[in-house]
């Protein structure tokens, strides 16, 4: 970072600092970088299920196992075809309706209506069995049905929370905490439920702010005007350091930082392109001084922490421009004066697109543009809503994009790798016109097996297709940066992203 730059977030520090305001003792004030427009849980649910506001039927543990959650257990019949589960007795939403398996029909089958992950599920029909009990019947097997049935668009909702067209028009959850605000795209207030089912929350209100600039988020804790931030950029994360008001936590979670890439393109479609700019990539340099956290640099796709899918004993990735140079070489690609590529009268000129969603992107952008061009590409960088990466995937006009997606929103990555590269190579966030029949076809064979030794060895044999292939580019495993105050006691970060334990936070008395 600029001197000037970090001299100026200094001072801006020191200054809000010496005019703390008195921050009400019963709520936590928390900041991140996610704007809403709704309560939809297909578009949003996420924030609602990290603010303990809506509840799936399960759970994930931080080491990936799944827990119980508004069911009890659950269990598969049939050769995986129809599976049963058992909900918690007593469980009252927000609105006082009581949880009966009638209710988590309908939520589910709204939900199925919805853009996103159940909508892809083989389910046929959900049944109430009894009060207390339901069925989901699906057309063949899919393994992994209770990890998606965590996901935040699967959470389940008061019939009072819907219109009759499905649309929620105010969220009725079972969470410790209940909905009592709704600022979009900027604001949410919640408040704790006391007839919550399970452990009573401590702190009585949570107030949500998304804050556009990570810069500014930061200030804002070390002004004494936030309690937690998530998301920090790796300058503000210099200046918090150095302070004794406010503790840094520093998270490996499975989400990776990525090329998607579009594999028809005529500079792209050949293998030994993409290879290239991979091997043009010095990980090792953005992860050290780019980022500031060395050994997170990625050699596949897939995170150390989903272990049926991450390959330990592969090599990493050195940069190596000689070798990236030859194979450009052999596609017909040679430099001009200036140190472009050339072939056949075109120049080797690509765009990239990321968000401000996640600050890092465009620094990390910045670094790889300047590290393509030492090979001899002349690529753009330009910042687009999150919402513009899928937009130029369904248009056609995406050439690349640095994205860092989340393989964790569904304990077992297996459903996401469907949405990613099981349609003809195709997904929104994942691959891009990559024609690979085998892959989708291996995937399948992993929604039925039931094996867990030989669930672990084909989900390793599609891990290595995507190291042989790079429909994506990995470049980082992510680390979340967050920061807390010295008022916040009891913190704790969820790996999978599914929720901020806010119900096992306390405020320390002044």
């Amino acid at each position: 970072m600029p001197v000037l730059r970090y001299g100026l977030l200094w001072t801006l520090a020191l200054v809000l600092s010496a005019c703390q305001p008195n921050q009400d003792p019963e709520t936590l004030n928390i900041s991140g970088p996610f704007e809403f427009t709704s309560q939809d849980p297909s578009r949003t649910g996420y924030v609602y299920t990290r603010l303990q506001v809506a509840e799936t039927l399960v759970e994930v543990a931080p080491d990936g196992h799944l827990l119980p959650g508004l069911a009890e257990y659950w269990s598969a019949e049939d050769g995986g075809l129809r599976w049963q589960f058992q909900l918690r007795s007593g469980v009252r939403f927000h609105d006082g309706q009581v949880l009966e398996a009638q209710t988590v029909v309908q939520a589910l089958e709204i939900a199925r209506t919805k853009p996103g992950i159940l909508n892809t599920l083989p389910i046929t029909q959900i049944t109430a069995e009894e009060p207390l009990k339901l069925s989901i019947q699906l057309s063949r097997p899919h393994q992994p049905l209770p990890a998606v049935l965590a996901h935040f668009s699967a959470v389940i909702l008061s019939p009072a929370s819907y219109n009759a067209e499905g649309q929620v028009t105010w969220m009725q959850g079972t969470g410790p905490y209940r909905l009592i605000e709704f600022g979009p795209p900027h604001r949410l207030l919640v408040q704790r439920f006391e007839g919550y089912w399970g452990k009573v929350a401590q702190i009585p209100k949570v107030l949500y702010l998304t804050g556009h600039r990570a810069e500014s988020r930061a200030l804002q804790v070390m002004a004494g005007q936030t309690d937690i931030v998530y998301t920090l950029d790796p300058a503000s994360l210099d200046l918090l350091k150095r302070r004794k008001d406010a503790q840094v936590h520093s998270e490996l979670i499975p989400r990776t930082i990525q090329i998607k890439l579009n594999a028809g393109h005529p500079y792209l479609k050949d293998l030994k392109a993409r290879q290239a700019i991979s091997l043009a990539l010095d990980r090792s340099g953005i992860a050290t001084h780019v980022l500031r956290v060395p050994g997170t640099e990625a050699n596949q796709l897939i995170p150390p922490m989903l272990k049926d899918w991450h390959l330990p004993a592969l090599a990493p990735i050195a940069q190596d421009l000689k070798q990236a140079q030859a194979l450009l070489q052999e596609l017909g690609w040679q430099a001009d004066e200036q140190g472009i590529l050339h072939r056949e009268g075109q120049r080797f000129q690509l765009k990239m697109i990321t968000y401000a969603d996640r600050p890092e992107l465009l620094v990390i952008g910045t670094a790889i543009q300047a590290q393509l061009r030492a090979l001899g590409i002349d690529m753009g960088l330009s910042v687009v809503n999150s919402s513009g990466i899928p937009s130029a995937h369904h248009d056609g006009s995406l050439e690349l994009a640095l994205i860092a997606r989340n393989y964790g929103t569904v304990a077992d990555p297996l459903s996401l790798l469907l949405l990613d590269f099981g349609a003809q190579g195709n997904g929104d966030w994942g691959g891009m016109n990559w024609n690979n029949t085998a892959f989708p076809q291996l995937l399948h064979e992993l929604e039925a097996e039931q094996d867990a030794t030989l669930y672990q060895r084909k989900a390793q044999q599609a891990a290595q297709m995507l190291v042989d292939e790079l429909p994506a580019i990995p470049v980082l495993f992510y680390t979340q940066q967050t920061a807390t105050a010295q008022r916040v006691k009891h913190f704790s970060f969820d790996p999978y992203e599914r929720n901020y334990h806010l119900s096992d936070m306390r405020l320390a008395t002044p």
